[in-house]
């Protein structure tokens, strides 16, 4: 499972931050961070989800309000939102 994170998109609620641990607050830009993802393209980052963290990963991109956070299976198959 890998999650893509539209750092653009982030209007730095941080909900993401409440729900999974990978997910820090950057309080100076106001937007998140998430923790050891690469930029794929410019302000879209992207980790693989540890098996552990599948629950946590779903819940942070639920809890985003404006869908910045895509959640996709090992097919590529996307699953949230």
């Amino acid at each position: 499972m890998k999650i893509e994170y539209d750092r653009d998109t982030c209007i730095g609620m941080f909900q993401c931050v409440a729900e999974w641990d990978a997910f820090e607050k950057d309080e100076d830009a106001g937007k998140a961070v998430l923790a050891d993802s690469e930029e794929q393209v410019e302000d879209v980052f992207v980790r693989e989800v540890p098996e552990d963290a599948e629950l946590d990963a779903k819940f942070a991109a639920r809890a985003c309000p404006v869908e910045a956070i895509t959640v996709y299976d090992d097919d590529g198959e996307q699953l949230v939102p």
